[in-house]
């Protein structure tokens, strides 16, 4: 069964970091790239991330480059998104990605909030 979990959202300050985790379980998390998501309210979720099974090849949404990375441990099965000089329009339901199955395994999602 396809697990993932994420953590470390919070209240973010602008200009601020946060660093968002994501455990993976329940699948081969070395061979399958991996993305993380977010969605704010009233907005379609949107790809931000994403990270090869090797993490050799990462791409970023316009909008976040320069100030998030998104990295990957496979002896760990972690992903994570270290997010950086927070903008007022990060705000957003975060979630981690595995594209397994037709619609691809979600997360809870994680709530980051950034403050005015």
């Amino acid at each position: 069964q396809v697990r993932l979990v994420e953590s470390g959202g919070g209240l973010g300050q602008p200009g601020g970091s946060l660093r968002l985790s994501c455990a993976a379980s329940g699948f081969t998390f070395s061979s399958r790239a991996m993305s993380w998501y977010r969605q704010a309210p009233g907005k379609e979720r949107e790809l931000v991330a994403y990270i090869s099974s090797t993490g050799a090849i990462t791409n970023y949404v316009t909008s976040i480059k320069g100030r998030f990375t998104i990295a990957r441990d496979n002896a760990k099965n972690m992903v994570s998104l270290q997010m950086n000089s927070l903008h007022p329009e990060d705000p957003a339901v975060y979630y981690c990605n595995a594209p397994i199955g037709l619609t691809g395994s979600w997360g809870q999602g994680t709530q980051v909030p950034v403050s005015s």
